[in-house]
């Protein structure tokens, strides 16, 4: 038998809605839609939650429409509608489900929320065929280690302040980076032409990691050192790479340590960073271990993994009723039960 979810993502300023069929005989999984749309904002600033929950309202029926189109999927095709229903920024979150909310009575779908985090760890396993791997999830919202174990996935290590996303953000905003196609992006691509390493704080504390004294430390260095010319913003961009990629594979490998495993998958927006990805290869080599990635298709967020991960839930008989499907911004990984997995 064929299924096919609708997924819905908006937790942050990505706009994403993709159709995903599953093939319950064979098990396999093929991708029929993937379409995203980015509230992009000028160089030097960030999103705001009511801006970027208009732009939502704005593109999300164009977007299911484009979405419905290329997928050549009608309506009467669809079994369920998944969503995300956290962790996330609240006005964003609350634009999208709403949205859910209406088609599944509109066309009278059963409705499912995603964990986002849970979404990404999934579409990972999907693409990339990691089979029980250490989950290294980063973005502009979250920095966790993960690991599953007996239907939950385990959080072992976690940022305790900012994410690491976040922190590269905020950084691209002193430097004046353009936020298209990403700040993240933009400070990778100034990395490459780094040539002087510039010392900063390296933090981590047993299996968690800090961010928020990295970045207001290099924000002085920045106002201090930039007008003298004692070093490039491109010398920090590499710097900052270096120190907080080198903060995340320490607890990564430990954590591979911890459970035996021979494998890293690198899920969240930051995943896409071809350095990070070159700094854990490096380590896992030295554990004759595997690396698992994948490109921005999949890395950012997109509607895909919310219907991905919503249909292995729904296959288990998991529906969210209408009065309980609430958005909420704290939605911890470890609190989704895994009914999917042995």
């Amino acid at each position: 038998m064929k299924l096919i979810a609708l997924g819905l993502e908006g937790s942050a300023n990505k706009l994403g809605v993709g159709l995903v069929e599953h093939d319950t005989e064979t098990d396999s999984v093929r991708i029929l839609a993937n379409i995203r749309h980015t509230h992009l904002t000028p160089p030097g600033t960030g999103f705001l939650p009511r801006d970027t929950a208009a732009h939502h309202r704005e593109y999300v029926l164009p977007v299911i429409e484009e979405a419905l189109r290329v997928a050549n999927v009608e309506v009467q095709d669809i079994d369920v509608i998944c969503f995300t229903k956290g962790p996330g920024m609240g006005a964003p979150l609350v634009s999208v489900a709403i949205v859910s909310r209406t088609l599944s009575l509109l066309w009278n779908k059963p409705l499912v929320g995603v964990n986002h985090c849970v979404g990404h760890i999934e579409m990972g396993r999907e693409i990339t065929g990691a089979q029980d791997p250490v989950v290294l999830y980063v973005s502009g919202g979250n920095t966790q280690v993960i690991a599953y174990s007996e239907r939950r996935y385990r959080i072992f290590g976690e940022t305790l302040d900012i994410a690491v996303g976040n922190c590269l953000d905020r950084f691209a905003r002193v430097l004046n980076l353009p936020n298209d196609p990403s700040p993240g992006y933009n400070i990778e691509q100034a990395a490459k032409l780094g040539k002087k390493f510039i010392e900063l704080p390296y933090t981590v504390k047993g299996m968690d990691v800090s961010f928020s004294g990295i970045l207001s430390y290099i924000e002085m260095i920045a106002q201090d050192q930039l007008g003298r010319k004692e070093c490039t913003p491109e010398d920090l961009c590499f710097s900052l790479q270096e120190i907080v990629f080198a903060m995340l594979v320490e607890i990564t490998e430990r954590a591979m340590a911890h459970i035996g495993s021979q494998e890293v998958l690198i899920v969240g927006g930051v995943g896409c960073n071809l350095r990070l990805q070159e700094m854990m290869a490096q380590m896992v080599k030295q554990r004759d271990g595997k690396v698992f990635a994948t490109d921005e298709r999949f890395c950012i967020d997109n509607g895909i993994m919310i219907a991905h991960a919503g249909l292995l839930a729904f296959r288990t008989g998991f529906t969210t009723p209408l009065e309980e499907s609430n958005c909420t911004q704290r939605f911890r990984t470890d609190e989704v039960y895994v009914a999917w997995r042995d």
